[in-house]
């Protein structure tokens, strides 16, 4: 078995280790504005039914419509959207209309108002779970309504954020259900 050498490591950095999930872009609707963001901060809380938690910054364009509003959908982008991702990330939508500008196509939620963005590989309608982190952490508790997968590719290459404009990609399987079987696991 493999061991590491290691050296302190400055806390304020280790994000950049525990952060693995996909970079998401979260659609919001309010009044007739749309919106995009990207966002790395996210994790799943519940499995049924489904509840989402991600931070959304107070000082995010996104983050007063979204409060408002109490709806959102996440949409997980892969490899083939960095630019998009990287551009939506790196400007505000009180300046920016980001669907017209990164060439994406807003298509109306089956369950919310907010728009999925028809280019991403997956898209969740949420609606607001739980609210009662927000206004201390920006924790926002999403239950996602309604899901949308592409039939293919099953392992899409999606991006995962390191910090410092570094990203990950994923997409591959390493399958040890035959393993986890053998071992009665």
């Amino acid at each position: 078995m493999k061991t590491y050498q290691k050296k302190d490591y400055p806390l304020s950095k280790i994000r950049r280790h525990l952060e693995t999930g996909p970079i998401v872009l979260v659609s919001s609707a309010w009044e007739g504005k749309t919106n995009i963001m990207t966002m790395g901060w996210h994790m799943m809380m519940e499995f049924d039914p489904a509840l989402f938690g991600c931070y959304i910054w107070d000082g995010n364009h996104s983050f007063e419509m979204i409060r408002r509003s109490k709806e959102c959908v996440i949409n997980i982008p892969t490899t083939d959207l960095v630019n998009e991702v990287v551009g939506i990330g790196n400007c505000s939508g009180d300046k920016t209309e980001k669907f017209k500008t990164f060439g994406l196509t807003p298509v109306p939620g089956a369950r919310v108002c907010a728009p999925i963005i028809k280019e991403c590989y997956a898209n969740f309608e949420c609606k607001l779970a739980d609210g009662r982190q927000i206004s201390k952490y920006g924790l926002f508790i999403w239950q996602v309504v309604k899901a949308h997968v592409a039939i293919a590719p099953k392992y899409p290459k999606t991006l995962h954020y390191r910090g410092e404009g570094v990203f990950m990609t994923s997409g591959g399987i390493i399958n040890l259900r035959k393993r986890f079987k053998q071992q009665n696991l």
